[in-house]
């Protein structure tokens, strides 16, 4: 098996010493215990947040494109899939070595940043409007995680939005379309006061986060 990527490095992620020692004292006295490693990896999405499995094996089982930082007696591995949303992360301890648990601090968020519409002067009927704040704002920003948004159709001051690609099925959808996406077109466009979801999501092929199991 080729050699994981060691990256001690980059500051991928941090672990306190109180959660270093929490791991050490329940990998003590398992088999080859020097070679487990703590694994860290997202697993799907849950609201605004990441929903992680945290867990012991051994190191030379990390890919060649995972990452591994060294932290004194324990190496942590992040799988490649899960580095981006790890980045700047930071692992600690809740409660006391006896009866604590690992808590994964992450600046990050599943949903992709949308932000508010600017620039630019809307033209046309609301419809119109509509699609080029779509078209020019939302669909460049959530490109990043492979989902797109369109118009299906107005009524009164409700536009009913359909998503697709890796927004389609998506555990953060709802954040995304709720927070981001309705934010910038009632912003950017005073007629509409309602947004509505008709996504199929169930029959969603390709979603960027698989929604938290249960």
């Amino acid at each position: 098996m080729a050699e994981p990527a060691t990256r001690t490095n980059e500051s991928l992620l941090e672990l306190s010493d109180e959660a270093r020692a929490k791991v050490l004292s329940f990998r003590a006295g398992q088999p080859d215990e020097e070679r487990l490693a703590l694994w860290l990896e997202v697993t799907g999405v849950d609201g605004l947040e990441f929903v992680y499995d945290i867990f012991l094996q051994p190191i030379d089982e990390a890919a060649p494109d995972d990452w591994v930082g060294h932290h004194d007696y324990l190496s942590v591995v992040v799988p490649a899939a899960s580095i981006e949303d790890l980045q700047g992360a930071k692992v600690v301890l809740v409660g006391d070595l006896v009866v604590g648990t690992l808590k994964i601090e992450n600046p990050n968020s599943p949903s992709p940043a949308v932000g508010s519409a600017h620039g630019g002067v809307l033209s046309g009927s609301v419809e119109e409007k509509i699609t080029q704040v779509l078209e020019n704002h939302i669909n460049p920003a959530i490109a990043s995680h492979g989902g797109r948004a369109d118009l299906d159709h107005v009524e009164g001051s409700t536009a009913f939005l359909k998503l697709s690609g890796g927004c389609q099925g998506c555990g953060a959808a709802k954040v995304t379309l709720s927070q981001g996406i309705e934010t910038a077109l009632l912003q950017a466009i005073p007629e509409i006061t309602e947004i509505v979801d008709v996504t199929d999501h169930a029959s969603g092929t390709n979603p960027y986060f698989q929604p938290s199991p249960g």
